[in-house]
């Protein structure tokens, strides 16, 4: 990595991805939501899915797709009014979850009946729906990447350090959203959780339907 890359310049690199992968978005609302309600195992494939729309974005952004998104306005919006809606559409799914009048116990908070590789699905498009976040890549990367030196290895190091970030702490979150599973276990207090959760990814999908290229 040295070689190619000077360590000053993934350090820097490394700070800049710790804020990002550290600061609360859809991502970790997401893995906090569903760790509380379905448990730490279901997290990891949440964290999973995540790293793997990660990669995506990051395939994206080397490739130059990333520069045609932000040309086109068009293309941008298409992306980012899809990602709003779904973002919409997870809010309001859980906004009106069905949940028993009185939850008392870890198996009524933790459905049996919900499946890991539908969450990791869920995530990784919430992970690949934001257009700004392979614009964000695009411009990040060339700033941490020696043009003399062959790109596909720097490119892999700096990939590879943003997923171990932000599936490191995502599964930080989903540690600390397990902590909360005794205070969920009151009855109608899950009702109020989701209602929260539902209204925060719904202010997420209109933040980003409101949001710009810029």
């Amino acid at each position: 990595m040295v070689n190619e890359m000077s360590l000053e310049s993934w350090i820097i690199y490394l700070a800049l991805v710790i804020a990002a992968t550290a600061t609360p978005g859809p991502a970790v609302l997401f893995i906090v939501t569903n760790s509380a309600l379905y448990g730490w195992k279901n997290a990891t494939y949440i964290a999973l899915g995540n790293i793997a729309g990660l990669m995506i974005l990051g395939i994206v952004a080397i490739s130059g797709l990333g520069t045609i998104l932000n040309a086109s306005a068009s293309i941008f919006n298409a992306i980012k009014y899809f990602g709003a809606a779904y973002l919409f559409y997870l809010g309001v799914k859980l906004i009106f979850q069905k949940t028993s009048g009185s939850i008392s116990t870890a198996e009524q908070i933790i459905p049996s009946e919900i499946k890991s590789n539908r969450l990791f699905v869920q995530a990784l498009l919430v992970a690949v729906s934001n257009p700004k976040a392979i614009v964000f890549l695009t411009a990040l990367f060339p700033q941490f990447i020696n043009t003399h030196s062959p790109l596909f290895g720097q490119c892999l190091v700096l990939l590879i350090t943003l997923m171990l970030f932000s599936f490191s702490f995502l599964m930080f979150y989903a540690f600390l959203a397990q902590k909360t599973k005794n205070w969920l276990g009151k009855p109608n207090r899950i009702k109020y959780f989701n209602r929260s959760s539902g209204a925060v990814f719904i202010g997420f999908g209109i933040l980003l339907a409101t949001s710009s290229n810029k």
